[in-house]
């Protein structure tokens, strides 16, 4: 078991959450709670690989992926934003949808080999001691894009005029609509975008990490754990990139400890200990309900910094108190 190699991968699965973290922590920004992340996932890594299979092109595949997440993601907001429906439920209901459609368009799909997307390496900084090595060398195309989306969304968030607009509209909706900002609009447009980034997760499952198209076992419950994520990076982007990328770490770390020998080159004590390597596997998804446990808390949601108005429908002409 190699550190570099540990790292190196875990930048590569981390990727995957963090695309699908920042589209949660964009749509709940808005005020809207989206649980149905898994479900768009598995729509884009099926879009997306279906594209790129009749294209030839996996950029094609890619926006493909963004776009079909994208569209199940406004089914999402009509039911919440114009109907006002319970978001929790519908957000689930996303989920069952989205794995259905999934498994009925993506028959046929398994065992099939596609464009993928390519590798790079990063100039002169992948020539620097372990850090060139981990971070820039070897990389998908993704890997690097999603280090550039991190701080352009943060600082969208928190440094720019719609970052101010988004931020209203989730935290007190009926003062940003007397200032003139459009809440149900935006509010539209954040799912969408947050669908996108989710389907853009999906693709980046099937197109370039773990490359291919398994039916449900394509994206393992790693919408979940985004969904978790949110939650543990406190709706902060800086937060969520370092989660995602240490769950995925985490991932890689728990499948070289199945080998023979650790990091140190001494015998493992979890070889052919399936217990104890099950428990291992179960981690991050142990890590994820205690995380969703302590979200579903109002209380502790308003201490961990959750928008004041996540998951309240808005009414225009009502006043919150």
């Amino acid at each position: 078991m190699n550190l570099i190699n540990i790292l190196h991968a875990g930048l590569a699965s981390g990727t995957i959450l963090l695309f699908a973290t920042i589209g949660a922590i964009l749509a709940e920004r808005a005020g809207i709670l989206n649980l149905g992340v898994e479900g768009m996932m598995l729509v884009g890594a099926m879009a997306g690989f279906r594209a790129s299979l009749i294209t030839g092109d996996p950029w094609l595949g890619l926006g493909v992926a963004m776009l079909a997440a994208g569209a199940l993601s406004l089914a999402h907001g009509l039911v919440t934003i114009h109907f006002q429906a319970d978001q929790v439920v519908s957000g689930l209901s996303l989920t069952f949808l989205g794995t259905g459609l999934a498994l009925v368009l993506g028959e046929g799909l398994t065992g099939k080999t596609v464009a993928l997307v390519p590798k790079a390496d990063i100039p002169l900084l992948s020539q620097l001691p372990f850090v060139g090595p981990v971070f820039f060398t070897n990389h998908s195309v993704l890997v690097y894009i999603g280090f550039l989306l991190t701080p352009l969304v943060w600082f969208y968030i928190h440094r720019t005029r719609p970052g101010l607009h988004l931020r209203a509209i989730g935290e007190k909706p009926e003062a940003a609509d007397v200032m003139g900002i459009n809440v149900y609009r935006l509010r539209y447009f954040y799912v969408f975008v947050g669908g996108c980034l989710a389907g853009l997760a999906g693709a980046t499952i099937s197109l370039s990490v773990s490359p291919g198209w398994y039916s449900s076992q394509t994206t393992s419950g790693q919408g979940w754990i985004a969904v978790g994520l949110v939650i543990f990076a406190q709706w902060d982007p800086l937060r969520g990139a370092l989660g995602a990328y240490l769950f995925g770490a985490l991932r890689r770390a728990v499948l070289d400890l199945q080998g023979p020998r650790t990091l140190l080159g001494l015998a493992n004590p979890f070889f052919f200990n399936s217990n104890l390597v099950f428990f291992l596997q179960m981690t991050p998804y142990l890590l994820t309900i205690v995380a969703l446990v302590i979200g579903s808390r109002a209380a502790m949601r308003k201490r961990l910094g959750a928008p004041a108005a996540l998951g309240v429908p808005y009414i225009r002409g009502e006043r919150g108190l």
